[in-house]
């Protein structure tokens, strides 16, 4: 025992620390097609509900607002799924809980 046989090194070597990360972002969960699809769905909803809100008179609003309730709620889930997917949010919650969402 006094030789040192029974201690053994117990720190485990230095992980190299990670890349930073610009506010939290990172493109690791939408790859290849899928980022530039979301943002240009994301961009078209945005425009869809722009496009709405300059219309001043309509004799049957019915319609209109439907359009606007759609586009609306288009362009919020999309941005939504780009904040989740795109930032360390994804880790946060778990695979699991963002498939359910």
């Amino acid at each position: 025992m006094e030789n040192g046989a029974v201690y053994n090194e117990t720190t485990e070597p230095e992980a190299k620390p990670p890349r930073p990360r610009y506010f939290g972002c990172t493109l690791r969960h939408l790859p290849g097609w899928r980022l530039p699809a979301k943002a240009v769905q994301t961009l078209f909803s945005f425009v869809a509900v722009t496009c709405e809100e300059i219309v001043e008179d309509c004799s049957n609003c019915g319609g209109l607002y439907f359009f606007e309730f759609v586009s609306c709620s288009a362009f919020l889930l999309s941005l939504l799924i780009l904040c989740v997917y795109c930032t360390d949010a994804y880790e946060t919650l778990g695979e699991d809980k963002v498939e359910k969402l």
